[in-house]
């Protein structure tokens, strides 16, 4: 098996992952990061890209070959 981070992967792997990590973060926090951004008067979608960024962080990426 070969452990990778999210540094290591193909920038299109990375871009799909973001696609789908920022899906996931908006459908279990989007209602709190909104309220978040109108109240701190942030950019919600900078906010979504920077957890969904976060979230990705938290993944371990197993390959078998």
């Amino acid at each position: 098996m070969i452990y990778l981070n999210y540094n290591n992967l193909d920038n299109e792997t990375q871009q799909r992952l973001l696609s789908m990590s920022k899906k996931e973060v908006e459908r279990r926090f989007g209602e709190q990061l909104k309220n978040y951004a109108r109240e701190h008067y942030v950019n919600y979608q900078t906010l979504l890209e920077e957890e969904a960024i976060r979230n990705l962080y938290n993944y371990k990426y197993v390959f078998n070959i």
